[in-house]
């Protein structure tokens, strides 16, 4: 929402800083909204009147250090210009404090405002007054919150408030938000405030979990009855971790906390705070001496390598199913024997899948969904059983914003994928907010999470996720010689005890491939044009329609309708494969349909949308929702996917499904097999004949005439499709 003085402290900023390119001020869009635009453009102007001239977006080092310099108290005595004090005025409004219609003065409305900022952070003790400090003027420049926000608890905003309170004066510590939510910044604040009660000086704490901090806090062991700094860190631990005590004294209530956090990370159970229970609260890999029993790599797992994982006390190792690189890492995929090995010493294994997945722009429902497809191929090749299940990775810091944009329609894709076309089990790897977020949203029965990655902004201020299976830690080589071995080693939950028995496996000898559009997608696009202009079908138009009235209305281009189809050839393909058939068989008449559509076509699904029809054709394959939910049905009662039946009830539902390619291509495939048993002819399959293509072709559109004409037609177009599938597939 637009507020009226935000606008005027962006218009102070252009306004004062009017060559603000030439300075290094960007000029503010004057739209009342703060956010980190406007912070930035305050925080260059704060470095610009105290004689920066590297103005930078960050409040780094060198303007703490100016500021603590020239201004350690910032008041009506000390501001040293009216400019100045209006950034500190527009920054108190960005903020949602009265600043005093930034009109140049430190004033009585700039005091109480000063005031309530200090009390909100819990500084009001410390630092009593209303006068500005350097680290609160930082602070008051980002978009951190003091009061409590949606999603925040007001007992983290009371630990949040003390550790301002108490390290405020500390060289390193910055004043953390107190807005009732962990995050990054008040996991390294913990840190900090830890390494301060340990005796370490300024200089030497630097908030990371290193050998000093593992030292001390092995003589810090809380029990019950303990008070003091202490206590209140480790019950401000907990809370943090979403345990249900409260924050101050160790106390029974705490004690029964503890056993069971214990019991739920996997540690010993004292109901004591010890330094494997520090560990496991204060940083996501937890202690790292500790031996995991199970284990995941990129390589292969030899006789005498299992016996080594074996004697070493490991019971459970992670495998790839499948390595996008044949020179990178070439034992990362499960190699021929291994499973049989795995097996053959009393080991258990359990299936990671993984091609790329490091960056946001690899995730959306499509990508997921073919991941999903060959995840399953791949689990039945190496012979994985009913019931496994399959992680699948998200290996990068994925921000909330990303996972809720990328990773969770991803995960959708994944979920729907494996749950209509397998027995599997979907799992997600990740940080532990990837895991849980995809988890709360039902796409993953258990999490495998990458706590090794403790700087993943992702597993800063998380907890371990509530269905997670394995805690991957730390990498450590087993073995010597022959059978050495570098592993990551995990903790394992018991939730997910992997696969000790294999079935024989299977092949994909004969399966159609992607296309190889480098070498034919242009030949192929040819091919198609030529046939279908000898039928009659000319790159535009056709159908009696005047071009004009035909692009007017949206008409689709041969050559358009063609690269459709390639965009989603990764689909036909995965398809294809699943049900063994020949994927020319659900490209050629989608092809057809996108070419042939027409101004009628428009008009049908605008009377179905409005109401005054209830199905229609529709979408690239120009599929009845009705026909739709029949050939779904039957592929559901033949065992070819799962899931419940669709009935009438349904009808709108899969009519605007039908409108998502993706939807509509797996109805197209659902429908072709229908058709088989429309006709009383075999399931299509690798070998069907010329005979029964085109029988299956024209049932596409029916009976009759009309149809056996259209049969006759797609034939040739089925030919031309599968001339270059082919030779993509014997390549």
């Amino acid at each position: 929402m637009a507020d009226e003085m935000v606008r005027l402290a962006q218009r102070f900023v252009n306004t004062a800083y009017n060559n603000g390119a030439t300075l290094g001020i960007p000029k503010l869009d004057e739209d009342g909204r703060t956010g980190w635009t406007v912070m930035y453009a305050l925080t260059r102007a704060l470095q610009y009147e105290m004689g920066i001239t590297a103005l930078s977006n960050s409040f780094g080092p060198t303007t703490l250090s100016t500021l603590q310099a020239k201004y350690p108290k910032l008041d009506e005595t000390t501001v040293p210009s009216a400019n100045f004090c209006r950034i500190l005025q527009a920054a108190l409004y960005c903020k949602g404090y009265d600043g005093g219609e930034i009109d140049g003065t430190y004033n009585g409305r700039v005091k109480a405002a000063v005031a309530k900022l200090k009390l909100h952070m819990g500084l009001d003790g410390v630092l009593p007054g209303s006068a500005l400090e350097p680290k609160i003027v930082k602070s008051l420049l980002t978009m951190d919150a003091y009061v409590t926000v949606s999603g925040g608890t007001e007992g983290i905003r009371a630990i949040q408030r003390w550790l301002n309170g108490r390290y405020v004066n500390r060289k390193d510590f910055s004043v953390v938000p107190c807005d009732g939510i962990h995050s990054r910044d008040v996991a390294r604040s913990m840190l900090f405030a830890v390494q301060y009660e340990l005796g370490m000086a300024d200089g030497t704490a630097n908030g990371l979990f290193g050998p000093g901090t593992q030292a001390g806090l092995k003589s810090r062991t809380v029990t019950v009855g303990a008070t003091g700094a202490w206590a209140m860190l480790f019950t401000a631990a907990m809370v943090l971790n979403r345990r249900n005590v409260p924050f101050g004294d160790f106390t029974p209530t705490v004690k029964n906390a503890v056993e069971a956090y214990q019991s739920f990370v996997k540690l010993p159970v004292t109901g004591a705070g010890d330094f494997q229970t520090w560990a496991s609260l204060l940083v996501s890999y937890g202690d790292q001496s500790r031996r995991g029993t199970a284990c995941d790599g990129v390589t292969k797992i030899t006789p005498a390598r299992a016996q080594a994982l074996r004697d070493a006390g490991y019971q459970y190792i992670g495998r790839y199913l499948f390595n996008p690189s044949t020179t990178d890492t070439p034992e990362k995929q499960i190699q021929p024997g291994e499973l049989a090995t795995i097996k053959q010493y009393g080991l258990r294994c359990f299936p990671i899948f993984q091609t790329w997945s490091r960056s946001a722009d690899y995730f959306s429902y499509d990508q997921g969904t073919g991941d999903a497809f060959r995840a399953i191929e791949w689990a039945r090749f190496h012979g994985f059983k009913p019931g496994t299940t399959i992680y699948f990775a998200v290996d990068y810091d994925a921000m909330d914003g990303e996972v809720s944009k990328y990773v969770i329609p991803h995960f959708r894709g994944v979920h729907h994928t494996v749950s209509e076309s397998s027995s599997y089990q979907v799992g997600v790897y990740g940080p532990r907010n990837v895991c849980q977020r995809v988890a709360d949203a039902g796409f993953a029965q258990t999490s495998f999470v990458s706590d090794m990655s403790s700087g993943f902004s992702g597993n800063l201020g998380y907890p371990l996720p509530s269905n997670w299976a394995f805690d991957q830690i730390v990498t450590t080589n087993v073995g010597s010689g022959a059978s050495a071995i570098e592993i990551d080693s995990d903790i394992a939950s018991g939730r997910d005890i992997g696969q000790g028995d294999f079935d024989a496996g299977g092949t994909v000898a004969g399966l159609d491939r992607d296309l190889d559009k480098t070498a034919y997608r242009d030949a192929a696009l040819r091919d198609v044009q030529a046939y279908l202009s000898s039928i009659g079908v000319p790159e535009t138009g056709g159908d009696g329609w005047t071009d004009k009235d035909w692009a007017t209305l949206g008409g689709v281009s041969t050559t358009k309708a063609f690269d459709l189809v390639l965009s989603a050839d990764w689909l036909f393909t995965a398809l294809a494969r699943e049900f063994k058939l020949r994927k020319a068989l659900i490209q050629a008449p989608v092809l057809w349909e996108l070419r042939k559509l027409n101004p009628l076509d428009w008009v049908a699904d605008t009377a179905v949308r409005n109401g005054l029809k209830d199905d229609c054709s529709t979408g690239w394959g120009q599929t009845f929702a009705r026909i739709a939910i029949e050939a779904r049905n039957h592929c559901l009662q033949e065992g070819l996917i799962n899931g419940a039946r669709l009935t009438e009830a349904n009808l709108r539902e899969v009519w605007d499904n039908l409108q998502d390619p993706t939807y509509n291509i797996r109805a197209v495939t659902h429908l072709t097999i229908y058709n088989s048993r429309q006709l009383g002819i075999a399931r299509p399959g690798l070998a069907t004949s010329q005979a029964d293509t085109q029988a299956l072709l024209a049932r596409y559109n029916g009976l009759g005439d009309a149809a056996q004409q259209y049969g006759r037609e797609l034939i040739g177009l089925y030919n031309v499709l599968e001339n270059y599938n082919l030779l993509s597939r014997t390549k």
